[in-house]
């Protein structure tokens, strides 16, 4: 594996980790964050002079503006022949108008959809790219160091604002499955006559057609808070759910599962959902994202 020296911009729950893993296996990385307490350098200029040519630089904050403001730096930082990578959750149809900008100053880029939330450090994450195959090529040692062990977890999707597509799609099927599983607890739990939900669940994760991570961490859930009552049934969506239906519209793709997911999560914000307790615990134990307790914002 060729060792590389690399920039990393954006060091929270899934940057830091990155990081981590990737000078875990020989690369070196200089990240950058607002947080001093995590940075490495002191702002992105610093960060491009520790690089040598063709610098790669890694953005991991988050999508819309300030990934934006972000590039825009880096535009006049850079010089031609380097690349940025957007592993953010960026809307794909940016990933096009920002690779025209910088190719404007003779600058790749890659879009990388990631997934592995608070996880990957240990298991690796899988990587849905996008762009050039010459600038993929030069980035390619720090995907194989980031992708999980073994032949998977890594594809080069297609063109520019691939990676992102399919990292929005893997959302929204993400979306579909949580619903199911939160809805089977719901039902289970209602009925009397069923004594032990979270053994039921348990005992799934072995020989059945629905066993999956997404399972064996709505056990471990359940395994911390076995009603799930110190939750509030309230789930917030990061987008990607909605940017999955709107493309679904605009292809005219029926994806009725998915969408009434999506649905699911609105109608969380105007009463307490048990089924959202469950969606919540979930996003909680793959992502690390905010839950909010029984009582809080009613």
């Amino acid at each position: 594996m060729t060792a590389m020296r690399l920039g990393l911009i954006g060091l929270g729950k899934m940057g830091g980790n990155m990081r981590e893993r990737l000078r875990r296996t020989g690369h070196t990385v200089i990240g950058y964050d607002h947080d001093p307490e995590v940075s490495d350098v002191g702002s992105l200029a610093e960060l491009v002079g520790e690089l040598d040519g063709p610098r790669v630089v890694w953005v991991m904050v988050p999508a819309g503006e300030a990934t934006q403001e972000v590039i825009d730096e880096l535009a006049e930082l850079l010089s031609p022949g380097d690349i940025v990578v957007d592993g953010g959750n960026s809307h794909w149809t940016d990933d096009e108008k920002r690779a025209l900008e910088l190719a404007a100053w003779g600058i790749g880029f890659v879009d990388a959809g990631v997934s592995g939330g608070v996880w990957g450090l240990k298991n690796g994450y899988a990587l849905m790219v996008g762009g050039d195959a010459a600038d993929i090529a030069v980035v390619k040692p720090a995907f194989d160091a980031l992708k999980p062990d073994g032949p998977y977890g890594y594809v080069h999707a297609g063109a520019v604002g691939s990676g992102h597509f399919s990292k929005m799609v893997h959302n929204g099927i993400e979306y579909a499955m949580m619903q199911a599983y939160a809805e089977g607890w719901e039902l289970l739990e209602k009925v009397d006559a069923v004594t032990d939900v979270r053994e039921i669940f348990r005992s799934w994760q072995d020989g059945t057609v629905i066993r999956s991570w997404l399972l064996d961490l709505a056990v471990s859930a359940l395994d911390a808070d076995e009603h799930l009552d110190k939750l509030r049934g309230y789930v917030e969506d990061s987008g990607e759910g909605r940017w999955t239906v709107e493309a679904a519209i605009d292809n005219a793709v029926p994806l009725p599962t998915i969408s009434a997911s999506l649905f699911s999560r609105f109608a969380s914000r105007q009463d307490d959902s048990p089924q959202m307790k469950m969606i919540a615990a979930l996003r909680n134990q793959f992502g690390g994202h905010a839950v909010t307790a029984a009582g809080e914002g009613e």
